[in-house]
């Protein structure tokens, strides 16, 4: 029988599992040799063509919504989209189903899915002062699209996996305290693997997207621009670049290389143009918004800090400027839960749903407010608008569970909670559900 003690007791959590609840995470990436498009070489390969698509594809629009959704200013995406494929359609892999978008995070960032889905963040566009800056940019996210550099690294964490599976069993074998440290050190070797580029791949995407946008009829002095812009935005304020630097590791020898190319190799495209007014023409209304945009900034770094007290003055700033901006909605709402103040992180929230209802963040934060007001109901109903609209989220589905247990519907909880299980099997998150499960007597404890 179901007691009353098993609910969760949602006002006992501490406030760094709200915090944590309000993430919303981005799902982890999950035929033999091939010819490299790029160097027309054979090269390890286990991922296909049609395998990358679909992982991009799959995980995409939960990183596109980690960034608080595309921006609700059509003409800016129309823009980029065009000027990002006119770009695509002369680089190496031209029939990828590229598409690009400007996205509502206020970091300093772009970056590429290996089927051709591209962003760049508002942050980033603010910085760039024409579209030879936006080309070299566009030229080098492309170039890792073309070059496939996501796809060999999964091919090599694939591979490396497969051999630390081996090597476990072997070892298991013979000591088991020795199995243990070789499973450990792989998932640190292929966490570290996946986490960014090499410098090997950066001043590969670097040369090809200098020759994407001089063939395009840009001037090459775009990438060497863009790399001012980006050492620029380092030394100022260095907390709204630090994801772009980590997955695209930055250097001298990255910033030379460029102006060497630049007035040598083409030196034939100097007189190119860089279409500075063009640029600014189509980025006019974003650039209004920089005020707002930067006080973000801040603020985000306040909450990095978890000075959330400075941050609401920072957010509060920015929703004097701009009152129904989406991004600045959430990071409130997000804020306030910080604060420990529900009430008021639902209403933020909730606003943030109004101004832009096809997005789905805002629905999981405001479920997470209602969560910790005790509404199960409300908070049950964010979270499935959310999974309605971005499905394959574990944490959606063990936010479910817990939702229907506070409510009492234990054997809807279960069909949850088991749901989850099927999907991320390690954690504390999964250690409570089979308790639970056990509890219940859904599951035994010979099924761990």
């Amino acid at each position: 029988m179901y007691h009353p003690q098993n609910r969760i007791s949602t006002r006992s959590m501490k406030r760094r599992d709200f915090l944590w609840l309000a993430s919303v995470s981005t799902l982890g990436l999950v035929s033999g040799c091939a010819v490299n498009p790029v160097t027309g070489e054979r090269q390890f390969m286990l991922m296909s063509e049609s395998g990358e698509i679909s992982l991009d594809q799959k995980h995409s629009p939960h990183q596109f919504s980690a960034d608080y959704g595309e921006v609700q200013d059509s003409n800016l995406n129309s823009y980029l989209d065009r000027k990002g494929k006119d770009l695509a359609a002369i680089t190496h892999r031209p029939d990828m189903p590229y598409s690009f978008r400007c996205v509502n995070a206020t970091n300093v960032n772009a970056y590429a899915f290996p089927g051709g889905s591209i962003a760049t963040t508002r942050g980033i566009l603010l910085e760039m002062e024409n579209e030879a800056e936006l080309d070299a940019l566009l030229g080098h996210e492309i170039a890792h699209v073309n070059a496939r550099h996501t796809a060999a690294r999964m091919s090599r964490a694939i591979m490396a996996q497969a051999l630390l599976a081996g090597a476990s069993l072997y070892l298991e074998s013979q000591q088991e305290d020795y199995a243990a440290v070789a499973a450990g050190l792989g998932a640190v070797a292929t966490g570290a693997l996946l986490a960014s580029y090499s410098r090997a791949n950066e001043r590969e995407a670097d040369e090809l997207g200098m020759q994407y946008m001089t063939d395009a009829g840009m001037n090459p002095q775009g990438m060497v621009g863009l790399m001012d812009v980006l050492q620029g935005v380092n030394s100022r304020k260095p907390s709204a670049i630090e994801r772009m630097f980590s997955t695209h590791p930055m250097s001298q020898e990255r910033y030379d290389t460029a102006r060497y190319r630049a007035e040598n190799e083409y030196a034939h495209a100097r007189d190119f143009p860089v279409h500075r007014e063009r640029y600014m023409d189509n980025t006019a209304d974003l650039r209004r918004m920089r005020g707002a945009i930067e006080d973000m900034q801040e603020g985000e770094e306040h909450m990095g800090r978890q000075r959330f007290h400075e941050a609401e003055d920072s957010f509060s700033r920015a929703l004097s400027q701009a009152p129904e901006d989406y991004a600045a909605l959430v990071l409130m709402s997000k804020c306030q839960l910080a604060l420990n103040r529900p009430q008021r992180a639902r209403n933020f929230s909730d606003r943030a749903v109004r101004v832009y209802p096809q997005e789905a963040q805002a629905h999981h934060i405001s479920g997470v407010a209602a969560m910790d007001l005790g509404r199960y109901d409300a908070a049950l109903e964010g979270f499935r608008r959310y999974e309605d609209m971005l499905p394959g989220n574990p944490n959606t589905i063990f936010l479910k569970a817990v939702c229907l247990e506070g409510m009492g519907r234990k054997s809807d909880s279960a069909g949850e909670y088991e749901r989850f299980l099927h999907s991320s099997g390690a954690g504390e998150k999964a250690d409570y559900a089979r308790k639970r499960l056990q509890e219940w007597g859904y599951m035994d404890s010979s099924d761990e």
